[in-house]
């Protein structure tokens, strides 16, 4: 069974999870501060990822201790392409200044190559952004206007096999995004487009290896429907951070495996339909790709290996005598390695 988180503090005065499980919300309160393990260790990021039936994007700000960064990654659904551009800078050390929840505030970082500036006023974000020499002729700008079609977000305090390391995260689906964005002198447009915010907070061990599916949608009959399964990283005994949504009400999963295929050498192949299933057979889905982001970064003691991958998901999440089911849905699945 589950383990519910309840309100309070995050951490001990060790600097240890209070309570390990998972809620529906920010229960517990984060505060950098109370930190004991390794300043080099901690990491804060917001993520949001919007799609279309066109093309999708990705919006990173990202404060790692020893390095910071800021990228945009664009994706063309029509044209099986993708363009992800990065910039980073060293040694900041919470100089980006992440607020403490995702509920409330602002988080601006800018150097002579960028502005990000995501907004949160608690009831609806804003997000700014500018990158330069996006493609190498073009920069890229975003005015998005972002709320929440639904309220109940997935959240999960996960320890680390290691004293003092922990994650605390919460995915926000169905996030509703209206706006503009331009890589140089083209312009999309984003109408009532759906996505899902990424926050997180923690002291994370060296070597790591996750698998992730997201998927926000709408069907036919206007019902919001999604799901954040996941799983590869702490202890998760507690709690896993599998959950599927229908408009206002969250349900809360156990067991999720990514079957995804290879070939006779052993080797993945990304591109693929993959099987995303449970031992007791209440996640059952197919995901047929339309294109991979793939990025493999070797800078010696620091190592990033993505695959994440965007396509459609066909099939059914049970949960007691409900059925959610998904016809030709757009979203995203990954397996991603990282030495960082």
């Amino acid at each position: 069974m589950d383990k519910i988180l309840t309100e309070g503090k995050l951490l001990d005065n060790k600097g240890e999870l209070k309570e390990c499980g998972f809620n529906y919300d920010l229960v517990r309160e984060y505060n950098r501060k109370d930190i004991k393990g390794l300043k080099t260790r901690i990491k804060e990021w917001d993520y949001y990822l919007f799609l279309n039936e066109e093309y999708a994007i990705g919006l990173t700000i990202a404060d790692n201790s020893y390095m910071s960064l800021v990228s945009v990654d664009f994706m063309d659904f029509k044209f099986k392409k993708h363009i992800s551009k990065s910039v980073t800078n060293f040694f900041t050390f919470g100089k980006v200044h992440f607020p403490s929840s995702s509920n409330k505030g602002n988080v601006i970082y800018k150097s002579k190559n960028f502005n990000f500036q995501f907004y949160n006023d608690g009831s609806e974000r804003h997000l700014v952004c500018y990158l330069k020499n996006f493609t190498k002729y073009s920069d890229f700008r975003c005015d998005f206007i972002v709320t929440r079609a639904t309220n109940k977000s997935m959240v999960i305090a996960t320890p680390f096999r290691k004293p003092k390391h922990f994650y605390y995260n919460q995915k926000i689906n169905n996030l509703v995004c209206n706006g503009t964005f331009h890589i140089g002198g083209s312009e999309y447009t984003f109408k009532n487009a759906l996505g899902v915010l990424d926050w997180g907070r923690g002291v994370w061990t060296y070597n790591n290896t996750w698998y992730w599916a997201s998927l926000s949608t709408k069907d036919k009959e206007g019902n919001y429907k999604g799901f954040n399964l996941g799983y590869g990283f702490g202890d998760t005994s507690a709690a896993s951070e599998n959950m599927a949504f229908l408009n206002d009400e969250a349900f809360k999963l156990n067991d999720v495996q990514f079957l995804i295929p290879r070939d006779e050498k052993g080797e993945y192949l990304y591109e693929e339909p993959w099987k995303i299933i449970s031992e007791k057979g209440d996640i059952n889905l197919t995901f047929t790709p339309i294109v991979d982001r793939n990025n493999d970064i070797n800078l010696f003691i620091l190592s990033s290996l993505q695959h994440q991958v965007f396509g459609y998901f066909n099939g059914e999440i049970k949960y007691k005598k409900k059925s959610i089911k998904f016809i030709d849905a757009l979203g995203m699945a990954e397996k991603v390695t990282n030495k960082w």
